[in-house]
């Protein structure tokens, strides 16, 4: 199983609709508002490695209202 973190800052007064269209990413588990330096973050979960990075790079990131990721991979030790 893989397990991501992406951290999001979106567009000025972006943030809800970012949030909202979260909902429809099949792979996103959860996602929550931040105050600080990013505007979200999402819980992305897959079977395996690829599918959570094509995730997070084909949709994730071409969301309207995205301005930049990072994203922090979990991994088994």
């Amino acid at each position: 199983m893989a397990i991501g973190f992406v951290l999001m800052t979106t567009h000025p007064g972006q943030e809800a609709t970012v949030r909202e269209a979260l909902a429809n990413v099949d792979l996103v588990t959860d996602h929550w508002m931040l105050f600080g330096e990013y505007d979200l973050i999402a819980r992305v979960q897959a079977d395996e490695e690829y599918a959570l990075t094509r995730c997070i790079v084909e949709e994730i990131r071409q969301l309207p209202g995205v301005r930049e990721t990072k994203t922090l991979i979990g991994a088994e030790l």
